[in-house]
């Protein structure tokens, strides 16, 4: 068999009816792995450059994270001096607080104790009070059995009446229970001075028809009950006219007294008729208070009385006293004289001590001059001989 020589002009094969020579073939297969291999050396060079750069960022990332760490560790220390600073602040303000807190315990405490102990003073002052509320509760419901009878409740208020008489007037200027002319006995008469007639105090009133207007079951019972109380009230002030006011020998007024003060004051509200009644009569619807008043006025009468019976006493008694003043006057003159004599006494002895004294001080300010020099020159320190020395006395009266 022979060989083949192939040449790179010769056809090798065919493609698409033309004919490809060797060379051209070659041509072709060269460029197509030159082709091939582009990509793979771009992207060797790729991975060179990006293992580079990757080198490059790795190092810059190991230089930011030492510094990171640097930060860090210094942040590390500040917040660790900032939390032990904020540990201590903490403490701090903790321990005030406490020693706060105590002290407000203590003080509340105190103060807990000391309001315990002024409520219990409260509450047995409480105690007593209700002790005392007790024991006036048990008066009243004496007091009502008292009302209840008619006879003691007369004593109840001629009671009071002379109770009122007694502490305001002296002894000898009332009566209770004394016998007029006609021979009614009116509870009390007053004596007025200047001989002038006495004046009478009733102290009977119909309490019974007032607690029946009190315990009235319904309006109409009330109302009725009122109808007989001012019938009561009208005749007990044509009795106390007719019986007591007898001209010359008591006043032409008397009193009539109501022993309660509510009971005053309700009779004034919703009695005018009774009160304008007694007043035509010339009959005083009194109180308690009012009593003691009218008493305080007749005492003041009775004084001024007793003082102008005892006023030619008294007139003596102010002569010799203006000439006891007169005797002092002249003692107080004389005085006053001797008083004037010692002054100028003194005067002149102060005035000889302040001579003294001015001759005191001359002589206290002596010059020492030595014999033979004049009063000018100066005299040496160490050539000065005071056994020659010579005193020189100098004196000009001033007086």
């Amino acid at each position: 068999m022979e060989p083949v020589t192939l040449t790179f002009d010769q056809p090798f094969f065919i493609v698409g009816g033309h004919p490809v020579t060797l060379g051209m073939a070659l041509f072709v297969t060269i460029a197509m792995l030159l082709i091939a291999g582009i990509p793979t050396v771009l992207r060797r060079q790729r991975a060179r450059q990006a293992a580079l750069e990757a080198e490059q960022r790795m190092t810059a990332l190991i230089a930011a994270q030492t510094e990171m760490q640097g930060r860090i560790a210094a942040m590390a220390e500040v917040f660790g001096a900032r939390q032990s600073e904020l540990n201590q602040s903490i403490s701090q303000r903790i321990d005030g607080m406490t020693h706060r807190l105590g002290a407000s315990i203590s003080e509340q405490t105190k103060a807990t104790h000391e309001n315990l102990r002024r409520l219990q003073e409260r509450l047995a002052v409480i105690d007593t009070a209700q002790t005392n509320i007790q024991s006036l509760a048990k008066d009243m419901a004496g007091l009502q059995s008292i009302l209840s009878n008619k006879q003691t409740r007369g004593a109840f208020g001629q009671s009071r009446m002379e109770t009122i008489i007694a502490d305001g007037l002296p002894m000898g200027s009332y009566a209770f229970q004394a016998t007029l002319s006609n021979g009614s006995r009116p509870d009390c008469t007053v004596r007025m001075p200047n001989g002038q007639p006495a004046l009478v105090i009733d102290a009977k009133f119909p309490l019974e028809g007032w607690n029946a207007i009190r315990n009235g079951a319904d309006p109409e019972a009330s109302r009725q009950a009122a109808q007989q109380f001012r019938r009561d009230m009208e005749v007990h002030i044509r009795d106390i006219a007719g019986k007591y006011l007898i001209a010359g020998e008591t006043q032409d007024t008397a009193f009539l007294f109501v022993p309660s003060e509510s009971i005053f004051a309700e009779i004034h509200e919703n009695f005018e008729a009774i009160v304008q009644k007694a007043h035509r009569a010339r009959i005083v619807i009194v109180s308690p208070s009012l009593l003691m008043l009218s008493i305080q006025v007749i005492q003041a009468i009775l004084r001024d009385a007793r003082m102008r019976e005892q006023a030619h006493l008294i007139q003596g008694e102010v002569i010799r006293l203006m000439e006891d003043l007169t005797r002092l006057d002249d003692r107080v003159r004389k005085l006053h004289g001797h008083f004037l004599t010692t002054q100028k006494d003194v005067d002149d002895i102060l005035t000889s001590s302040e001579k003294l004294k001015r001759r005191g001080a001359r002589i206290e300010a002596l010059e020492l001059e030595t014999a033979g020099t004049s009063p000018d020159t100066k005299p040496e320190p160490k050539s000065f001989d005071n056994r020659m020395g010579q005193l020189k006395l100098r004196v000009v009266d001033e007086d």
